[in-house]
């Protein structure tokens, strides 16, 4: 029952589903019916609608354009707006306002660049060629206008103000140019060398103004102007010419000149030592003030311009540069004397006090032609310098003037030999750095060594000399003056520690020894006429015993011996007075030393033979001088005096003694008066 009934709900259920699904699809047939008739409407209604789609694409692209059209043509009357006014400043001018000209030029380039970038405009090749005309002309006033302030603010430096810009020790002490206060040349009586470089170490310089500083940008803009304008050509030109000439005018007012090794040559010592003076001056001047002060100007000019700034400097200060070293080469070239030594050790400090900043001005490849010239005047001048030190020692050695001291004084040469040492060591520090340049060993040891080898080419030139002498007395006095003189200098100057005091000890006794050769030579025959031994010896047959003598000695032999002493020490004294002995000390020394030997001689033979004569027949005639005449006339010994000098002071006591000894007794009162007057006189 059940069953059946299940049956017939199903069956129902499907026949329903079926009518529904009849129904669905009737009604989608109509729709795609429908749809199929919206299609065909919508494409007859946009075949209609094409013909207007069209028109209105043309008109909104024809506003388009318009739009374009209107926009390009404002662009290019901007562009004629600009050219307008860029041209009416063009043609003003850039003297009156230079920054308005530059900024006017610039606007002209980005005219160019506009219509460059736009070539499709028809008006395009008439306006571009109108504006690079006036960029042509705008160029060439800015190229003159560049020439025309650099021509106008390049004026050479006068000295008086370069004088200004050095430290005081150096600045001139006349008014004329180079008489620096360092002075040319060397003397006794300057500084030390030595303390006047450490001075200059720490001295200070002051730049000088070349080209005022309100200008330099001006000149600064100009020179970029004209390199970006491709004028680099004209510029170099322009810079070169007008820097070079104020830099060359102010080194002639300075009173530098271009000599040539022939110049040199023909030059008498003084006018050229002095001119070394300059230079070594010059070239302080040049280098830490013309040549720094150019390169910053031309630093300040080309800043942006690299590949000019360098060769523009180089050839601005090429001719000065070789100018001044043109000068010291000739130097170091020309014919070597002693003198030059201490110049060129001058000339060769100067250049390794600038070595440093000559590197840093003259910096990069284009200036590397005149940092080797100043280096190699400086490595010539050392050698020359070298070569020149060497000669001194042979010069010495073998110096053949025949100028003799006929007094048996201090040598010229002996003065002048020690005066060059004591200099020399003004400069010990260069001549150690010329030793170590040349690599020599230790330069202490090196300049000891040097300097002992000059003593003893002096000493056996002096050696030479005094064999000119005829009498070896003045041969001792002569070595014995000039070795003293050597010791004392020595002694006296920084020489005494390079040498030593084995050498001072040694020279000492040399002295010494000379001294006692001058009264064994000088004296010993004198001495011997006072000898007791020799008058008692050789009294011979004829002795006659005196009373009271206590020796077998004959009166004619003690007056033969007074006579011969007389003889004999009135021409010692008359030629030893000539003599000189230049040493105070030395001098009262070596008198004291012949006192010492002859009077206790004198005054022993007239104690014992004195009465002899005495007791006789004119006694003056033999007995002249007592004890204390021969100290005095020693006093006189080694004073220089002139023959003329001796005979007017001893003529008359040589007359009175021989009017003595002719007058009779009773006029010895007159002997009494006139003889204190002689010593008086």
């Amino acid at each position: 029952m059940g069953v059946p009934q299940a049956m017939q709900t199903l069956s129902e259920r499907a026949a329903f589903t079926r009518e529904s699904l009849q129904k669905s699809q009737t009604i989608t047939d109509s729709m795609v019916a429908i749809l199929g008739s919206f299609d065909h409407r919508l494409s007859a209604l946009e075949t209609a609608m094409r013909p207007t789609q069209i028109r209105t694409h043309s008109i909104r692209k024809a506003h388009e354009n318009i739009d374009k059209t209107l926009k390009a043509a404002e662009l290019i009357l901007a562009q004629f707006d600009l050219t307008r006014k860029a041209e009416a400043k063009i043609l003003r001018g850039p003297h009156e306002d230079l920054e308005s000209y530059l900024e006017a030029m610039d606007q002209l380039r980005s005219i160019v660049h506009f219509f460059n970038c736009n070539k499709s405009y028809k008006s395009n090749a008439g306006v571009l060629n109108h504006v690079n005309n006036l960029l042509a002309k705008a160029n060439l006033k800015i190229e003159e206008e560049f020439r025309q302030l650099l021509t106008s603010y390049s004026k050479p430096v006068e000295p008086d103000r370069l004088f200004d810009c050095l430290p005081h020790s150096l600045r001139p002490s006349s008014g004329s140019p180079g008489h620096q206060g360092e002075a040319t040349g060397k003397n006794p009586s300057s500084t030390n060398h030595s303390e006047h470089n450490k001075s200059l170490e720490t001295a200070v310089y002051t730049a000088p103004t070349l080209i005022p500083p309100r200008i330099l940008p001006l000149l600064h803009d100009l020179a970029q102007q004209m390199s970006q304008a491709g004028h680099q050509q004209q510029l170099y030109k322009i810079y070169r010419e007008t820097r070079a000439s104020a830099l060359e005018q102010s080194l002639r007012k300075l009173g530098v000149e271009k000599l040539t090794k022939d110049d040199v040559q023909k030059m008498q010592w003084e006018v050229l030592e002095a001119k070394i003076g300059n230079w070594i001056h010059f070239m302080r001047i040049a280098v830490k003030l013309l040549f720094s002060g150019e390169k910053k100007v031309c630093g300040q000019i080309f800043d942006g311009v690299d590949s000019l700034r360098d060769q523009c400097f180089a050839e601005v200060t090429a001719n000065s540069v070789a100018v001044l070293l043109s000068f010291g080469d000739a130097i170091a070239k020309s014919k070597r004397s002693p003198e030059k030594l201490f110049v060129l050790l001058d000339m060769y400090e100067i250049m390794r006090e600038l070595h440093s900043e000559i590197e840093t001005i003259f910096e990069g490849q284009a200036c590397v032609e005149m940092r080797e010239s100043s280096l190699s005047l400086t490595k010539r001048l050392a050698q020359t310098a070298q070569e020149t030190f060497g000669d001194f020692e042979e010069a010495v050695e073998k110096d053949a003037t025949k100028t003799a001291v006929l007094d048996g004084t201090v040598h010229p040469l002996t003065s002048y030999v020690i005066n060059y040492v004591k200099f020399l060591f003004d400069y010990q520090s260069t001549l150690k750095q010329l030793f170590q340049e040349f690599g020599e060993g230790d330069a202490d040891a090196q300049l000891a060594s040097v300097t002992t080898q000059i003593m003893l080419a002096l000493q056996n030139n002096l050696d030479g000399k005094s064999k000119q002498y005829k009498d070896p007395a003045l041969t001792q006095l002569f070595l014995m003056n000039n070795i003293h003189y050597i010791v004392r200098s020595v002694r006296r100057s920084e020489a005494k520690d390079l040498l030593g005091d084995d050498w001072v000890q040694i020279h000492r006794r040399i002295v010494q020894q000379h001294a006692n050769q001058y009264k064994r030579v000088s004296w010993a025959k004198i001495l011997q006429c006072l000898s007791i031994q020799g008058a008692a010896s050789s009294g011979g047959g004829g002795a006659i015993a005196e009373a009271g003598s206590g020796s077998g000695v004959s009166r004619a032999m003690v007056k033969d011996r007074y006579k011969t002493f007389n003889i004999q020490f009135e021409e010692l004294h008359q030629r030893q007075s000539q003599w000189t002995v230049p040493d105070s000390e030395l001098r009262e020394s070596l008198r004291l030393a012949v006192a010492e030997v002859l009077l206790p001689a004198y005054r022993s033979f007239i104690k014992r033979f004195g009465p002899m004569i005495e007791n006789g027949k004119n006694p003056h005639k033999y007995i002249r001088y007592t004890p204390e005449d021969l100290e005095h006339m020693l006093s006189e010994f080694f004073e220089g005096k002139t023959l003329n000098e001796l005979k007017r002071k001893f003529g008359y006591f040589l007359e009175l003694l021989e009017m003595v000894s002719l007058t009779i007794e009773g006029k010895e009162t007159l002997e009494k008066a006139a003889l204190p007057r002689c010593f008086n006189c």
